[in-house]
């Protein structure tokens, strides 16, 4: 049988792009603002990473630059060969720093990262504890580890109890979470978790990709929001969203650091990450640690938007965080509604399933503190027109 036949078989694409409701793949012809262009027209982005508005800072871009022209556009190598620059080392050691962890490690994307430490630390005798709404990656990375996953259910400290309870004491436990979940806009309960990982002698890693630079003590994130970060074992996050960039990183113990440097396969197999990306990310991080302006006026867009879009009739689950759900069920009338919303001038991102729970597909909105007060005032109304012309809104 043809290896290809299932790839020529499936037609879900050609037909939502038929019927124009292909939500995925639309190219930018602008920067990542709070407005973007495509195909010529004004859309208020509200399906952005770009959470501390860092992408576009003129000290960013002129730190990419310089280090393209002092390095060129590349490494040519792994970091385990020839791929490591002075600039990565420093690095690194600002992260661990900045953290209070004793060493960092960066990887070329965020992905890997969760790819390889979970696969290079958990051993065929060890176990897996995952929140069932966990990122793909952390999914990914336990798929690759030798070790059992088992899956709590959502943020729920009895059931996790439950799990660790079952384990045996001469098992090897790690508990991975997301700090905020993507889709949900959910917190994880970091404080719980740590104090449960204390009571049955587990391991704990949070990921912080999407509250690094937003939560926290100069943007350290959830961990620390909650007065965890120096219990939080293992620390990871992406340089793609807060720090407007591209890569990823994990922070903990000097061997432990070691030990996923030689073991982790993503790191020793795939190329370095550029210098310009280094550099960018490098003094996007002196820019978080000064941010309080930024995380203040993000917050209170997300709050501003979260108590408007709740008043207009919007379910939001339990968001509590700059990315904000819109609960709307089935597939056909999310990417329905999705494109009602680009054609009206709104950018948003259409979950549905299998990244969704069957009928549970959301429109999922996020925010930057680059947001007016009159662009959001903008994006509710016209939410609330399409909202009720699609019968999403209560």
């Amino acid at each position: 049988m043809d290896l290809f036949r299932k790839c020529f078989q499936w037609k879900d694409w050609k037909t939502a792009q038929q019927f124009g409701y292909y939500p995925y793949f639309t190219p930018i012809e602008s920067e990542a603002g709070p407005i973007v262009e495509i195909n010529g027209e004004r859309k208020i982005m509200l399906g952005s990473n770009n959470y501390m508005g860092l992408t576009n800072h003129p000290e960013v871009k002129q730190a990419a630059s310089d280090a393209v022209l002092k390095y060129g556009s590349g490494c040519t190598g792994s970091r385990f060969l020839n791929g490591t620059l002075d600039i990565h080392v420093e690095l690194e050691e600002s992260l661990a720093a900045w953290l209070g962890k004793e060493a960092a490690l960066v990887f070329s994307t965020g992905f890997f990262v969760n790819q390889g430490v979970i696969s290079a630390l958990v051993s065929s005798d060890d176990v897996i504890i995952s929140d069932r709404l966990n990122h793909a990656s952390i999914v990914e990375g336990s798929k690759l580890a030798a070790g059992e996953t088992i899956r709590y259910k959502h943020n729920d400290m009895e059931d996790l109890e439950r799990i660790l309870q079952k384990v045996p004491d001469t098992t090897g436990k790690f508990i991975v979470t997301d700090g905020i979940f993507s889709g949900e806009g959910t917190v994880a309960n970091v404080r719980g978790i740590v104090e449960l990982a204390k009571k049955y002698g587990a391991r704990v890693m949070v990921d912080e990709a999407h509250s690094v630079g937003v939560y926290g003590s100069e943007g350290r994130g959830i961990a620390d929001e909650q007065g965890q970060l120096d219990a939080t074992d293992l620390y990871m996050a992406t340089f793609s969203k807060s720090f407007g960039g591209v890569g990823g990183f994990v922070a903990g113990p000097y061997e432990v650091i070691m030990w996923i440097k030689h073991k982790a396969r993503p790191m020793i197999f795939s190329a370095s990450l550029p210098p310009a990306s280094v550099a960018g990310v490098r003094k996007a991080l002196d820019l978080i640690r000064e941010g309080d302006d930024r995380r203040a006026k993000l917050i209170a867009n997300a709050d501003r938007m979260r108590t408007g879009l709740q008043e207009i009739g919007f379910d939001i689950g339990n968001s509590a965080s700059q990315i904000i759900p819109l609960q709307v069920g089935e597939d056909l009338k999310c990417v329905k509604f999705w494109r009602a919303l680009f054609k009206a001038g709104v950018f948003t991102n259409a979950f549905i399933h299998p990244a969704t729970p069957p009928n549970g597909a959301l429109i999922r909105t996020s925010y930057m503190p680059t947001h007016t007060d009159e662009m959001l005032d903008e994006a509710l109304d016209l939410l609330q027109r399409v909202g009720k012309k699609h019968k999403v809104i209560r």
